[in-house]
């Protein structure tokens, strides 16, 4: 598998302490959602994973927001892209998503998604996010829908010896 063709893929799924890796090395995730219209939509989101789930904010207004109100089922895409992982890396979460607009869950994130990112200025960063319209998102994943990891392939995947 991986020298003649990448048919079934299903000994290359991420293991949970490769998965693990990949979802503290990356601050960002594609987060999937329907449209009102029924479309499949994504937007890309900063996270933070704290107490099992990933957090992320929005602006009440948004389309991405009010989809993750009107149904909470979300996938949530992360890729090693970016990292200094080594190797091609993905998974997709299922997550179902929970709203919430307290100030204490509110300010919790804000210093955490400071923390996270890095900012120069984490108070600049504090107020930016603090407005009144902003609502952050729980996203409790319910199962891990695919992953992988192309170091488990000959080549990385792209062809050749195995490592």
């Amino acid at each position: 598998m991986g020298i003649d063709d990448l048919e079934n893929l299903q000994s290359v799924r991420g293991s949970s302490s490769g998965i693990d890796e990949l979802i503290q090395a990356q601050t960002e995730a594609v987060v999937s959602f329907t449209s009102d219209t029924g479309w499949a939509s994504g937007v890309v989101m900063s996270y933070v994973r704290h107490d099992g789930a990933f957090w992320v904010t929005a602006v009440s207004d948004r389309a991405h927001a009010k989809a993750f109100r009107r149904d909470p089922r979300i996938s949530l895409v992360i890729s090693a892209t970016g990292t200094p992982l080594a190797g091609r890396r993905m998974v997709s979460v299922r997550c179902l998503a929970h709203a919430h607009v307290d100030e204490a869950t509110r300010h919790w994130f804000y210093r955490a998604l400071g923390d996270r990112l890095s900012v120069d200025d984490p108070d600049a960063f504090f107020s930016l996010l603090d407005s009144e319209n902003r609502v952050v998102f729980e996203l409790r994943p319910v199962r891990v829908a695919v992953s992988h990891d192309s170091r488990k392939l000959p080549g990385d995947g792209r062809g050749g010896s195995a490592p």
